[in-house]
């Protein structure tokens, strides 16, 4: 594995993960408020949305030891106009304070519901902004071929949703288990039983298609590389080593066969199954965020430049 660019590794994954999970967060919310009342799908929706921001901020420290000196990060920010980076921290950062203003906004639950709905829609936005910028970074040097390619931005987003929806998953059952003991085991309510049913295996169908739509990319980008020859084609070797059949085998199982298995448990929400739900979704957030992280540090190897 490229572990010399860890923090960089770090930062890129925790913060696709975190835009992710609040913009599915964000289409539960939506979707389930035409449904349950308010209160039912804040109760499962608030716990999963202060998870993002210790995540993102991860993300944030990590790419600073990027810079040798952590204190470079402030000049950064000067050249917004003209540079890729300094883009990306101003987004990182306004993302961070918007989700963070967010959150504190539901927990003391200032201002009315729609205002809350239209702050959360300006973080969501921004957060994808991060996630565009941040490809941008790669897709602009045109002396590393492997990076200067839709598969660039394709592949970040790709990230983005995958990992965000497996972490709402996890998540989501990580607060029903934490409630149901508390409650001394007791069985969920007809509500939040029908809610988590239908989030989860909302979350599986989309980490199915997301699981489809990194197999199409792969493929493809290979391809590519190897019919442009030169830099291009010696930085495709990345992908015939151990390390690339491993983060294959780790994005399936976790995105692919756990996916249907937690669309499958997801209708047994309400009974004995709920252990076993929570073990399927947290699983499957492992799996692929291990398989993420290795993909990401091949992402780094492939930086094989042409001219000067």
């Amino acid at each position: 594995m490229h572990t010399a660019e860890l923090p960089m590794i770090v930062f890129t994954v925790a913060a696709q993960m975190s835009v992710g999970a609040f913009v599915v967060l964000g289409i539960v919310q939506v979707v389930a408020g035409r449904k349950f009342a308010a209160g039912t799908v804040e109760k499962m929706t608030d716990t999963a949305l202060y998870a993002i921001g210790p995540v993102m901020v991860l993300g944030l420290i990590a790419s600073m030891f990027h810079m040798g000196d952590p204190m470079h990060s402030l000049n950064v920010i000067r050249h917004f106009d003209s540079s890729w980076l300094s883009r990306e921290i101003v987004f990182g950062v306004g993302f961070a304070g918007l989700g963070f203003l967010f959150a504190l906004a539901q927990w003391f639950k200032w201002g009315s519901a729609r205002l809350r709905q239209v702050l959360a829609g300006v973080t969501a936005v921004v957060g994808l902004c991060l996630v565009f910028v941040m490809s941008m970074i790669y897709y602009t040097l045109e002396t590393v071929p492997a990076w200067h390619t839709w598969a660039t931005p394709a592949q970040f987003f790709a990230t983005t949703f995958l990992l965000g929806s497996l972490a709402v998953g996890a998540a989501f059952m990580g607060s029903i288990m934490w409630r149901r003991r508390s409650a001394g085991g007791a069985e969920l309510d007809e509500s939040t039983a029908a809610l988590l049913t239908g989030s989860l295996k909302g979350v599986g169908l989309g980490a199915v298609a997301m699981l489809g739509v990194e197999f199409v990319i792969i493929p493809l980008h290979i391809s590519n590389l190897s019919a442009a020859g030169g830099a291009a084609a010696e930085s495709a070797a990345v992908f015939s080593g151990v390390w690339f059949v491993a983060r294959l085998v780790l994005v399936f199982a976790g995105a692919g066969l756990l996916g249907v298995f937690l669309y499958r448990y997801a209708s047994h929400a309400k009974d004995a199954g709920v252990r076993m739900l929570a073990i399927v979704a947290t699983s499957a957030f492992v799996l692929v965020l291990a398989g993420e992280l290795i993909g990401r540090s091949q992402f780094y190897e492939q930086m094989t430049r042409i001219g000067m």
